[in-house]
């Protein structure tokens, strides 16, 4: 497991000073040349964004001691291999008017990790039921789902490396008063026999 230093404020590099707040979740970050694209996409879809890649293992919550939910994945965590995921569409959730990329090989070890941490001190209830997936745009106006839904197909379909990555690590996240996410801590997952 590696620690990011501990800070009571963050500065971002466009200069913004931000306070951390109590609102906390676990991702795995997407490697490599997908991971890259997608970032990429990303802030072609939505101006300003600033989030990198990822799939969300445990959505953001309140916690009522971080230092228990450190505690708590670091135990579990050594219960989980190595995995990977693959891509073959892209989607909407029409609830939410959220752009993600559907994933299918790996969805059911995801739905099996959410489920074992989000007990305890990462026990939360939250409003959707876990879909795993890799948000690509979010905060859309209805009228421009559709518009950015096609142009990310269409940067989908003529650039995207491969659709599938070994996912062998989670991140514990905690958000900002500028809704900047700050790394927490790392942890490695156990290498697989077979990949």
């Amino acid at each position: 497991m590696r620690s990011a230093p501990q800070t009571c404020s963050v500065v971002s590099a466009d200069g913004l000073f931000a306070e951390p707040i109590n609102e906390y979740a676990v991702v795995s970050y997407i490697p490599e040349q997908l991971g890259e694209f997608i970032t990429r996409l990303r802030q072609e879809l939505v101006q300003g964004c600033i989030a990198k890649s990822h799939v969300t293992i445990l959505p953001p919550r309140s916690l009522v001691s971080a230092d228990a939910a450190r505690d708590q994945l670091r135990e579990r965590v050594s219960s989980f291999e190595a995995f990977a995921i693959e891509i073959p569409e892209l989607r909407i959730f029409k609830n939410t008017a959220v752009i993600y990329a559907e994933i299918s090989t790996g969805s059911e070890i995801l739905q099996h990790m959410h489920d074992e941490l989000n007990v305890g001190a990462l026990a939360f209830e939250e409003p959707y039921a876990y879909h795993p997936h890799i948000t690509l745009a979010q905060g859309l106006t209805p009228e421009t789902v559709h518009e950015r839904y096609e142009l990310a197909v269409r940067r989908w379909n003529e650039g995207a490396p491969r659709h599938n990555v070994l996912i062998d690590n989670l991140t514990f996240v905690q958000n900002t008063s500028t809704n900047r996410w700050m790394d927490l801590n790392e942890f490695e997952l156990r290498a697989a026999l077979v990949i």
